[in-house]
């Protein structure tokens, strides 16, 4: 039998892990010790770090600190750590693994755009109500309070500031809840490669309406005061598209 943390072969593949018994005489099932608690991936010190966040709000902290990255990566939440910058997508994988080693499960919400970018959010919830946890370029974009008695209802508080270069209001679907545990076999959280699995799958998930298409068409757009308002503290790329990097 193989030793804690030593590869052993199961029908020709090798496999690194620890032998733990099942309740079956006649089988004994191998796993890592992280597909038992997928926090363990994470060094001591990694580890100290995200629980020193505490809670949502010391979570939020950390990103606003972070700088706003306009790289085209998919960095894990240990590269983000790391690195302390981050994007939106990144920003919010990386909530959700802070949430999780606090206790919270590690959820996302994606808010999805017209003629624009997505914007992503780690949610959780308190006294019966939802928070979002975010990263963002624009000032209006992050941080919600759980006072939201629904995801609809925290959806929303979104739209007014969630708008294109060309000041287009353009936020108009939401999903629900993706747990990021369905993607602990891909080791999510400290994986060196880029994560993109996680973003193709919230391409592909049911999203739900905010607004009809009538309400679309009488939208107006941003004035010059929140515009500006918006993006202050907002990183630039040297040659602007109409998207605008949430």
């Amino acid at each position: 039998m193989p030793s804690a943390g030593s590869p052993f072969r199961t029908g020709g593949a090798v496999i690194w892990g620890r032998a733990v018994a099942s309740k079956s005489h006649d089988a004994i099932v191998y796993t890592h010790p992280s597909m038992t608690d997928p926090l363990a991936e994470f060094s001591s010190k990694e580890l100290r770090k995200l629980r020193s966040m505490k809670n949502p709000y010391g979570v939020q902290k950390f990103l606003d600190d972070a700088l706003y990255h306009l790289a085209d990566t998919a960095w894990s939440p240990r590269r983000v750590l790391a690195e302390q910058t981050a994007h939106c997508t990144e920003g919010a994988i990386f909530a959700a693994a802070a949430l999780r080693a606090n206790g919270y499960p590690p959820l996302l919400l994606d808010l999805e755009a017209d003629h624009d970018t997505d914007h992503v959010l780690a949610i959780f919830r308190q006294h019966g109500c939802w928070g979002a946890v975010a990263k963002s370029n624009y000032a209006g974009c992050r941080w919600r309070e759980p006072v939201h008695r629904t995801l609809r209802e925290l959806a929303l508080t979104y739209f007014n500031g969630y708008f294109n270069l060309r000041r287009e209001r353009t936020l108009r679907r939401y999903s629900l809840p993706v747990n990021l545990k369905r993607f602990d076999r891909q080791h999510w959280m400290t994986t060196g490669q880029p994560v993109w699995f996680i973003v193709y799958y919230l391409f592909e998930i049911k999203h739900y309406p905010l607004i009809t298409p009538a309400m679309a068409k009488t939208l107006h757009r941003l004035d010059d005061r929140l515009f500006q308002a918006e993006c202050v503290g907002k990183a630039h790329k040297s040659s602007p598209k109409s998207g605008s990097n949430r």
